[in-house]
């Protein structure tokens, strides 16, 4: 195992730069996620980290070692491409040990490590088989297991899930969780998928074109969002962010456009007349029947909660309630809003506003 240290990387394509100067540090034995969407340059810092990419400026160090120019089998990390890359002509148990017997390792080595590997995935019976007759959560397994034989200080997962069906997903998570917490490798997982993100990393990285925009645990960027868009991103669905401004005459509240007031923290130091970004999490959105301020516009219930979609002055909002109301579309409602959880970012520059009051 080992630690991985991004310190200013850069990645450029002749006159285009592709990364701007990305910094991260990840600890031995950590499970850190790059997430963004399509085009962020998560696949590309893997693959650099890898050493399928070169790096442009800055450097990259496994173990305390840069290994800028060091070629990728003697980084002694193991990757697992979301194409699985099998060999079709040979068994798991074949395309387990491939890269051992490319070593030249011993005949009885290779099998302990295949077998021992092979038990940890649950494919002992499969080790005959050819990829062919194997389903995609199995063939991911053998991937998988390919990487683990040859116990690399570093596992890397590019997007590894992303051809399996939604059940087999969730199934997948769990099993590579698990798998990181009995071996205890580094591991650096790419996905685009932020609810996976979620519920496997000890970290997140949240990218946005080439730029890293926040790190940090999963509960961290869900309750402390740096800017409108790791607010957005992060969470399904996404926080409701709302335009307005800051009161000019009266108590301080939120003005939405369309005239609707929301309340806001305390402990944040606002201008009056500032424009502002509301942003309160669907499940921290109250909804009682009646009232005049905003108007149901869809309801979608999905068993155990309730989503509805309601017009808000030339918006919508989102709330996620447990209670089954009698609602119908184009019911009127009222909105209320948990202030403890309410989050206030700065119109221009997108950025959260939490300056606390020093003159209370």
């Amino acid at each position: 195992m080992a630690s991985v240290t991004v310190a200013n990387a850069r990645k450029n394509y002749g006159h285009l730069e592709i990364l701007h100067g990305v910094d991260i540090d990840i600890q031995d034995g950590e499970f850190v996620i790059l997430v963004g969407p399509s085009g962020c340059g998560k696949s590309t810092l893997l693959r650099m980290i890898a050493g399928l990419e070169e790096v442009s400026d800055g450097h990259i160090s496994i173990g305390g070692r840069v290994v800028n120019d060091v070629a990728p089998k003697e980084r002694d990390i193991a990757m697992v491409f979301q194409s699985y890359a099998l060999y079709p002509h040979m068994t798991v148990e074949a395309n387990m040990g491939f890269s051992l017997r490319l070593a030249k390792a011993p005949k009885d080595e290779i099998k302990g490590r295949v077998r021992e590997a092979a038990q940890i995935l649950g494919l002992e019976h499969l080790l005959d088989r050819h990829p062919r007759h194997l389903s995609g959560g199995q063939r991911q397994r053998v991937a998988m297991g390919r990487a683990i034989v040859r116990q690399p200080q570093v596992f890397l997962f590019d997007e590894p899930l992303s051809n399996l069906d939604a059940k087999l997903r969730v199934q997948m998570r769990s099993e590579i969780k698990q798998l990181h917490q009995r071996l205890q490798t580094t591991t650096i997982y790419v996905t685009h998928d932020q609810v996976e993100a979620m519920t496997m990393a000890d970290r997140i990285v949240v990218m946005r074109d080439g730029y890293v925009e926040q790190i940090g645990t999963p509960l961290d960027l869900y309750d402390r969002p740096a800017n409108l868009f790791v607010a957005g991103f992060i969470g399904s669905p996404g926080m409701n962010l709302i335009k307005g401004t800051i009161s000019t005459g009266g108590p301080i509240e939120f003005v939405a456009d369309g005239g609707v007031k929301l309340p806001v923290p305390d402990d944040i130091a606002l201008e009056r007349g500032q424009p502002v970004v509301y942003g309160i999490r669907p499940e921290h959105v109250g909804i009682t029947t009646g009232g005049s301020a905003a108007q149901v516009a869809l309801i979608e219930p999905t068993g155990a909660e309730t989503q509805i979609t309601a017009t808000l002055g030339t918006g919508q909002i989102i709330a996620t309630v447990r209670d089954r109301l009698s609602l119908k579309s184009g019911d009127p409602i009222s909105i209320t809003s948990d202030i403890k959880n309410v989050h206030l970012f700065d119109a221009v520059t997108g950025k959260a506003l939490e300056m606390p009051l020093h003159n209370a």
